[in-house]
């Protein structure tokens, strides 16, 4: 092993013996696994009920719809309120969803009554968006309390490891629940993981900042968020390349179609595609961990996210199972180098004082983008068909990196050593 390689692996074991740490991406790990286990579950559930793309869309617009109307105010409630009980008061509030997805699929709702099933799927996922808004305000804001500033890069590489484990193993856990237990199993299966999340970080070992003794208006102290977000040339062309790159080419919400009518195969393949993605980035997020980039990061982001748009357009047009598992998991190592530069620029340019709500802002660019990306996935699956719209998304990614290119050159030429 050379001196580098020595010295990358000390500081990754010197990072995991911080117990704050550890808990905190205990807790990340355990609220992930219940919301992919869900995700999954209810793509299934909603196809089987009404084998409509569009509705598979509608999944994504009814959870970013709330998530939109939420998330600023919970990032003002993360910088004024103990962080520790707003992330359990939202994993219990996923569990209490996610139970009553259970009993839609377990015969609550009679044989008969199918559009008020449907109906009944869509409101839970709305609440769920309502309740996720606060998971990642409240995951930075405390991440910024157990890590020194240099340990930042670092830092993000270990959580996107950690993170992207989850997306492994939630949408591969889900699929195999599904096809094994069934649909009420795999919820509840969900609903033990939110409320051990709740646990971890309630009782995580970390020292939270002083309480402001006043508060600031709310709308005011929002304000003070958006516009240093959207002044920061570097942190905004960041959020907004991600976040059209995945409005324009996510496929992952449409799967269940892909796997029924273009691969032919059962819930247990759309679980290994699911989890694809998340496997490519498990392993870029391992290599980051132990060499944090720092020169030509800017570079690096936009050579990502085009090799992700250039993987979706593979993805597409591929007929075998194996194909496409492995263009989405290039898509996962592309998108996982994206994932821990964002990471890492956020944290390194966001004041203490204004990590809630700059986090927050930066789930609406990026978390909603999710949703939003399944419902225009649902909406250009419906008018152009399957295949050509995922096609037409890929293209429009590597559009918006060339526009990105252009319009945010101080991002182009970001070296993060000028953020420490």
């Amino acid at each position: 092993m050379s001196a580098a390689d020595a010295g990358a692996a000390g500081g990754i074991a010197a990072l995991l013996r911080n117990r704050g740490f550890t808990g905190l991406l205990g807790y990340r790990l355990l609220a992930l696994l219940s919301y992919q286990i869900v995700a999954v579950t209810v793509g299934w559930h909603i196809y089987e009920i009404t084998r409509d793309t569009l509705a598979l869309g509608l999944i994504g617009l009814a959870e970013v719809i709330p998530y939109f109307c939420f998330a600023l105010f919970a990032g003002y409630a993360v910088d004024h309120l103990p962080r520790r009980k707003l992330g359990m008061a939202a994993c219990l509030g996923l569990s209490a969803t996610t139970l009553v997805l259970a009993g839609v699929a377990g015969g609550v709702v009679p044989a008969g009554f199918g559009r008020f099933e449907t109906i009944t799927i869509y409101a839970a996922i709305a609440v769920n968006g309502m309740v996720r808004v606060f998971f990642a305000p409240v995951y930075m804001s405390l991440l910024a309390r157990v890590l020194k500033r240099a340990d930042y890069p670092r830092g993000a590489g270990i959580s996107s490891v950690v993170m992207q484990s989850g997306l492994v193993l939630g949408p591969a856990l889900g699929g195999l629940l599904v096809a094994w237990g069934g649909k009420t199993t795999a919820y509840l299966v969900a609903a033990i993981f939110a409320v051990v999340a709740s646990v971890a970080v309630i009782t995580l070992r970390v020292t939270e900042p002083p309480l402001p003794s006043e508060r600031a208006p709310v709308f005011k102290s929002i304000g003070e968020g958006l516009r240093f977000v959207f002044n920061n040339q570097v942190v905004f062309g960041a959020q907004a390349l991600d976040m059209f790159s995945v409005l324009f080419g996510g496929a992952v919400a449409l799967l269940p179609a892909f796997i029924k009518d273009v691969l032919h195969y059962g819930p247990e393949a759309l679980g290994l595609l699911r989890a694809a993605p998340a496997a490519g980035a498990v392993v870029i997020g391992i290599y980051l961990a132990r060499r944090p980039l720092q020169r030509h990061a800017g570079r690096v982001l936009l050579i990502a996210v085009a090799g992700f748009g250039a993987c979706i357009i593979g993805f597409a047009l591929s007929r075998e199972l194996w194909l496409s598992a492995l263009f989405l998991m290039m898509s996962g190592m592309c998108d996982g180098v994206s994932v821990v530069l964002r990471s890492t620029i956020l944290q390194l340019a966001t004041p203490d004082h204004m990590r809630g709500r700059v986090s927050s802002i930066n789930g609406i660019f990026i978390g909603s983008s999710n949703e939003l990306g399944a419902f225009e996935s649902g909406v250009a699956a419906r008018l152009l068909g399957l295949v050509p719209s995922v096609v037409f998304g890929g293209c429009m990614t590597m559009l918006v990196v060339a526009a990105t290119t252009k319009l945010a050159p101080k991002l182009r030429r970001l070296d993060l050593r000028e953020l420490h």
